[in-house]
């Protein structure tokens, strides 16, 4: 009976390793395809990061798609600027994330 209780365990822990796997990868960001401008002397003193900071953007601007982001210093602060498109809208909304308290410092809206 020992056997078949300890199978069990590792068949439930097996099957709980593969969902978890899966859902953290579900997690991770699709590659990457916009211009991006990360300093590495800037990114060693960010807090916040670009995962981190890229969510709280996207949330700030619902259905957007990051076309381009650089880390920065700005006004004394450092950033993460990021320019969302939102498909059918005309222009960019540009969303700086400060990177040591990861929230929002800015929001603009550029035109075309």
């Amino acid at each position: 009976m020992k056997d078949h209780s300890i199978a069990s365990t590792f068949g439930f822990l097996a099957a709980l390793s593969i969902v978890t796997a899966s859902g953290l990868a579900a997690q991770q960001p699709a590659t990457r395809t916009y211009k991006r401008d990360v300093p590495a002397e800037l990114l060693s003193q960010a807090k916040v990061s670009e995962d981190s900071a890229r969510m709280v953007a996207m949330a700030r601007v619902p259905g957007s798609t990051v076309t381009a982001l650089e880390l920065e210093r700005e006004h004394g602060l450092l950033i993460w600027s990021f320019d969302l498109m939102v498909a059918g809208k005309p222009g960019i909304e540009e969303v700086e994330v400060d990177a040591l308290t990861g929230k929002i410092a800015r929001v603009e809206h550029e035109k075309n």
